[in-house]
Parts: C-alpha cells; structure tokens; sequence
C-alpha cells in the first residue's frame, strides 16, 4: 500500500516536471517571437525615418526642420547628405 502511494506520488511529480518543463518551452518560444516581432517593427520605422529624411534633403528642407520632423540626429542627417 505504501509503496503503490509512493510509486503513484513519484510518477505524479514526473509528469508535473514534464509539464512545467514543456510549459516553459511553449513560454519562451511565444516570447521569442514577440520580441522578433517588436525589433522588426523598430528597424522598419527607423529605416522608413531615414527614408523620409532622405527625400526631405533632397527637397532642400533645412536641417533643422527634418530633425524636428523625424527626430533623428544632427549626425545621422549629416551622414545622409553625404551619401546624396
């Protein structure tokens, strides 16, 4: 009798170990995606601003104006006009 309630103990907590540990994989993976997600939607608005930028250069805005407009840095608009 002891032992059966032993035996049935043990494989109780097998299978919750099995659980938590295929719980955390499904976890981290939903994690991970999410956080692809998020930095790919950072690198497109940056790209989308520095392409903005860009075409406000080529329109002769001032400098000034495009970094009020796409708050982007005196260095980074400098770096496109040279690449103009």
């Amino acid at each position: 009798m002891a032992g059966s309630l032993l035996m049935s103990i043990s494989q109780n907590e097998r299978e919750r170990a099995i659980f938590r540990s295929r719980r955390k994989f499904q976890t981290d993976m939903q994690s991970d995606l999410a956080t692809a997600e998020d930095n790919g939607r950072v690198a497109g608005r940056a790209e989308r601003s520095i392409e903005i930028a860009r075409n406000a250069l080529q329109m002769k805005m001032t400098v000034t104006d495009i970094i009020q407009l796409m708050g982007l840095t005196l260095e980074e608009i400098e770096n496109l006009r040279r690449e103009i």
